[in-house]
């Protein structure tokens, strides 16, 4: 069956030894791509990318399976299963992501209703993303990511390349563009439409900005990428519990997971209202299919960190699988009186000498702030979410004490 039509595809698979480890590291980072990919899909009205998401679903279908025979031949006593149910969790959670991201691009392939001025509605912090095939003449073929020094040149990032059927989902400096490659770009508007001219040879062309046709579409627009970044942090957060098997991250997944029942809840509502005021109620089913697959992101996230609040030792090869990326996030409460208490934060970057960035506050009386791309002073009590290096983050944490 073709994925470009929805289908899942039923060729067998044949158990083979696999490195679960490595299989675990693919899963998380297909896992965190498809989630972009879907809602840029969405946000973006892009068929292209849509279609990309059902290609990657198909591939984690894959590697769930794999992972599974992996699991299962590793069990010789009580004790490995004891360790490793956690990590069949995390595996099952990483495929439900898939699952939802699937349905998220099926919004914009099948006629599920959305309305067509979703991209007139878009912050203007939104960056775009665009798929386009390179041009085996184009200047960037055969060259490496270094090279070309893309990102600093003009802000536009590779975060994918698809060669055939073989992704690769984390390019680096030395990773090489090959001409007929599927690269995925992500930037500003005003400078993304020349990289992909150039990397393609086609023009860009963004959707058409049409007059919204539903009353507060951006508040519903949003809200949907609130929802959308807070899914995100949660399934950062599960799997850094995993890493440090931290118990207050692991809480931190929950009480994301709640905020972001709460948000679903109202978004529903308001769709419901709206739609006695649409020309055309049926646009908006689209909406609630997005709200559902959000919930079900951020419940994927509670059951990676399940063996965590379940205080189940962490098996070692998640803990490798993790400790894979080259940042970690750490959850810091700060005390007032604190060198960190009354410090700005500018562009997610806090006023201090450590390289530490916030991605997130939790404050007790207003719930969750995202700043990376925003500017907040930080005050005694807060709950920061913060990204670095391990160095950095050890020094962060005394900053957050008297």
């Amino acid at each position: 069956m073709d994925p470009l039509e929805g289908e899942t595809s039923s060729a067998p698979i044949e158990y083979e030894p696999v490195n679960v480890k490595d299989v675990l590291v693919e899963m998380k980072d297909t896992a965190e791509l498809l989630i972009d990919l879907a809602y840029s899909a969405v946000l973006h009205s892009s068929e292209e990318i849509a279609r990309e998401v059902l290609r990657l679903e198909e591939r984690m279908d894959v590697l769930e399976m794999r992972a599974r025979m992996g699991l299962m031949m590793a069990v010789r006593k009580p004790k490995d299963a004891e360790q490793l149910a956690p990590v069949l969790g995390i595996v099952t959670a990483a495929d439900d992501i898939s699952d939802a991201a699937g349905d998220i691009a099926k919004v914009v392939l099948e006629d599920i209703g959305l309305p067509e001025a979703m991209r007139t509605a878009l912050p203007e912090a939104v960056e775009t993303l665009v798929r386009g095939v390179v041009a085996p003449d184009s200047v960037y073929a055969d060259r490496t990511l270094q090279d070309i020094d893309l990102e600093s040149e003009t802000g536009v990032r590779v975060i994918a390349l698809r060669r055939g059927d073989e992704w690769l989902l984390n390019p680096g400096p030395t990773t090489t563009i090959r001409g007929d490659d599927v690269a995925l770009l992500r930037g500003p508007e005003i400078a993304i439409g020349d990289v992909c001219e150039t990397m393609t040879g086609t023009g860009y062309e963004p959707p058409t900005a049409d007059t919204p046709d539903v009353e507060d579409l951006e508040r519903a627009v949003d809200t949907i990428v609130h929802m959308k970044n807070l899914s995100e942090l949660a399934v950062d957060l599960a799997y850094s519990a995993v890493l440090f098997d931290s118990e207050a991250l692991a809480e931190e997944v929950r009480n994301l997971e709640v905020e972001v029942d709460a948000l679903e809840s109202r978004f529903e509502a308001w769709t419901l209202r709206a739609a006695g005021d649409a020309p055309d109620p049926v646009a908006l089913r689209g909406l609630i299919h997005l709200g559902s697959a959000t919930e079900v992101i951020s419940d994927a996230a509670i059951d990676i960190s399940e063996g965590v609040l379940r205080e189940i030792d962490v098996h070692p090869v998640v803990q490798l699988a993790v400790e894979e990326s080259d940042e970690i996030i750490t959850r810091v409460e700060v005390e007032p009186g604190s060198e960190l208490d009354g410090k700005e934060i500018v562009a997610g970057v806090p006023d201090t000498e450590t390289t530490m960035s916030v991605i997130a506050v939790r404050r007790p009386d207003e719930g969750w702030l995202l700043v990376g791309d925003a500017n907040a002073e930080i005050r005694g009590g807060d709950v920061l979410i913060s990204k670095g290096t391990r160095t950095a983050a050890a020094a962060f944490d005394e900053m957050s004490e008297p």
